[in-house]
C-alpha cells in the first residue's frame, strides 16, 4: 500500500446533511477518473471513500475507475450513516448487525469488486456498549471473505482500544496534520499496531496556500457553510488563527523545493511509522501534487522540532 491514500469524498459530487451541504461542490466525473488513473500512474495505490459520499456516487465513480485493476489497489470505505440516494441525502444512522451486511453488499456493488480491504464505522461516537456486536459482525464478513480487516473512523482513543480487540481490526482513520497534532491516537495505535489513517491530512484544503483572508467558500461547498466541526474554516472563511500558524510554518513546509501542500504531507509521513494520510483529490493536478510528496519524502527530524517550537510559541 502506498505512503500517501487517494480521499475520495470530494469525487462524490454534492448531498446534503441535515439540510445543509455536505460535499465539496460540483465535480466532472471524467476528470475524476482520469485523477485516479493518474495517481495510480505515479504510486498511489490506497484510495478511501465513503458509501454516503454523494449517496454512492464516490463508490460508483472509484469502481469505474479502477474496474480491471483491482489487484493494484487497496480499497477502504465505510458504513453507518443511512441515506437516500434518490434525494442525495442523508437520513440517519444505523450500526445493527443487519444493516451493516446490507450496507457492506451494497457497497460492493456499486464498487464492482468482490471485497473491501478496510471496511470502516463512519459513526464516530457509535455507543461503546454496541461494541462487541459490531465487531462479531465484521468478523463473520471478513469469514465470508467480503471484507479483508475493519477500522475506526474516530479521535476518541477509547474506542479505538475496544474496537481493536478485534482479531481483524487493522486501523484507525483521525484527524491529523501539522496544524492539528494527536498524539493520543497515534499512542493508541502504536499500542494496539494499527494504521493511523489521516483525515484532513491538509487541514480541508487551508494547507494547500490556495486560501488567504479575504477568501468566501461557496454555499455548495461544506466548507462554505463551515458547520462546528469544520475548525479550519468559519462562516465559509479560513479561520484566522489557523491562516496565522501557516504563515509562521511555510518556510519550512515549502523547504527543498516542496510545495505547502507536500511539506505538509511530508510532515505526516515523517510524524509517524504507521501515518497515511488521505488528501481529497478532484482533479489531475491535485493528484500530481499530492504524489509529488512521494517524491520529495517525510521532513526531517530537525524540521519537526523547529515547527513544534514554532507552533508553541506562536501559541503563546
Amino acid at each position: 500500500m502506498s505512503a500517501i491514500g487517494f480521499g475520495a469524498w470530494a469525487i462524490g459530487g454534492p448531498f446534503m446533511a441535515r439540510g445543509k451541504p455536505a460535499g465539496w461542490g460540483q465535480v466532472d466525473d471524467e476528470e475524476s477518473v482520469a485523477a485516479v488513473h493518474r495517481a495510480l500512474d505515479l504510486g498511489v495505490t490506497f484510495f478511501d471513500t465513503a458509501d454516503v459520499y454523494g449517496t454512492g456516487h464516490s463508490e460508483r465513480v472509484l469502481g469505474r475507475a479502477l474496474s480491471g485493476r483491482w489487484d493494484e489497489v487497496v480499497i477502504a470505505t465505510k458504513f453507518g450513516l443511512t441515506f437516500d440516494a434518490a434525494t442525495r441525502a442523508l437520513t440517519g444512522q444505523d450500526i445493527s448487525p443487519g444493516y451493516i451486511r446490507q450496507a457492506c453488499r451494497a457497497s460492493l456493488e456499486r464498487l464492482g469488486t468482490d471485497h473491501i480491504d478496510l471496511y470502516q464505522l463512519h459513526v464516530a461516537d457509535a455507543p461503546m456498549e454496541q461494541v462487541d456486536e459490531m465487531v462479531a459482525t465484521l468478523e463473520g464478513l471478513v469469514d465470508e471473505g467480503l471484507i479483508r480487516a475493519y477500522g475506526w473512523s474516530t479521535d476518541d482513543p477509547e474506542r479505538v482500544a475496544a474496537f481493536a480487540k478485534g482479531p481483524h481490526c487493522a486501523a484507525v482513520q483521525h484527524n491529523l496534520n501539522v496544524l492539528h497534532d494527536a498524539p493520543a491516537m497515534l499512542a493508541v495505535c502504536d499500542t494496539h499496531e494499527l494504521a493511523s489513517v489521516n483525515r484532513g491530512p491538509l487541514a480541508m484544503g487551508l494547507l494547500t496556500g490556495k486560501y488567504g483572508p479575504d477568501s468566501r467558500l461557496p454555499m455548495d461547498d461544506v466548507r462554505g457553510d463551515s458547520p462546528a466541526w469544520m475548525t479550519f474554516f468559519k462562516d465559509g472563511r479560513p479561520a484566522p488563527e489557523f491562516l496565522a500558524m501557516l504563515d509562521a510554518i511555510r518556510d519550512v513546509l515549502t523547504s527543498g523545493g516542496r510545495t505547502l501542500a507536500q511539506g505538509a504531507l511530508g510532515w505526516l509521513l515523517a510524524r509517524s511509522g504507521r501515518t497515511v494520510p488521505i488528501p481529497g483529490i478532484k482533479t489531475v493536478g491535485q493528484a500530481e501534487q499530492n504524489a509529488g510528496a512521494l517524491l520529495h519524502g517525510p521532513l526531517e527530524a530537525a524540521q519537526l522540532a523547529q515547527i513544534d517550537e514554532v507552533l508553541q510559541r506562536h501559541a503563546r
